[in-house]
């Protein structure tokens, strides 16, 4: 994204809607930090530039990574959906993804006003990838790993971001190895992070996942997503 100087008026409106910051006044001028942006499009789409000074610029790889992680509106290839996660993360309605025995984590990092680095993930993915988790294969980020699933594309992972989702699944019992990871991970981690955590009900409504974390000193704060299998196939 650029700001066309020649144009700018200094009203500020994109100062103002910018989700991470990246946008200063200087000598009466809005001037865009491209190393901070993270090419979300807001301040093209909702600034209402008065002079229409704010242009999007045609992005080439590896800046072009950071547009999907960052764009709400922006549908990502691999899911086909606008996010930064899968659909089914959230729902497990028709692959079924999580079985029995099984649970489902998200790791995001970064939000509006943090943003995240992609070396981040490195810090969750080569301990995490060590005990064995199953990633989510349609996940975006997951497409970014390489090829041992340690780390986060060399090329990459410099980009800023609003934000990425780390999605795997786990038995119950390696539940205990998680809860180390995330907690060595958050004392030297850089941004601010939020694990989801996804259960099956069972049939007499117990779900087991929140006993198990309520032992361990974890209180789980329900999303009320639902599914009781009317989008089964």
């Amino acid at each position: 994204m650029i700001i066309k100087e020649g144009l700018c008026i200094g009203c500020g409106n994109c100062v103002l809607i910018c989700p991470i910051n990246a946008i200063k006044m200087i000598e009466n001028k809005a001037i865009i930090n491209d190393s901070l942006c993270v090419e979300c499009n807001v301040c093209y789409r909702n600034a209402k530039c008065p002079v229409k000074a704010i242009r999007p610029k045609r992005l080439k790889w590896p800046r072009l990574v950071r547009n999907p992680f960052s764009d709400v509106v922006s549908t990502h290839k691999l899911t086909g959906v606008p996010g930064r996660g899968t659909e089914e993360m959230k729902t497990n309605d028709i692959t079924n993804r999580f079985g029995l025995g099984e649970i489902g984590i998200s790791i995001e990092l970064g939000r509006p006003g943090v943003g995240t680095c992609l070396k981040n993930v490195d810090l969750f993915v080569k301990p995490l990838t060590k005990i064995g988790v199953e990633y989510e294969e349609a996940s975006p980020i997951t497409a970014l790993l390489s090829e041992d699933r340690t780390k986060i594309k060399e090329d990459i992972k410099n980009e800023r971001v609003l934000s990425a989702i780390i999605e795997f699944k786990i038995p119950y019992e390696k539940i205990d190895s998680v809860i180390k990871i995330i907690s060595e991970v958050e004392k030297k981690i850089d941004t601010v992070f939020t694990v989801g955590v996804i259960s099956r009900v069972l049939s007499g409504k117990e779900i087991p996942i929140i006993d198990i974390l309520a032992k361990k000193g974890y209180q789980i704060n329900p999303n009320a997503k639902v599914n009781i299998g009317l989008g089964k196939v």
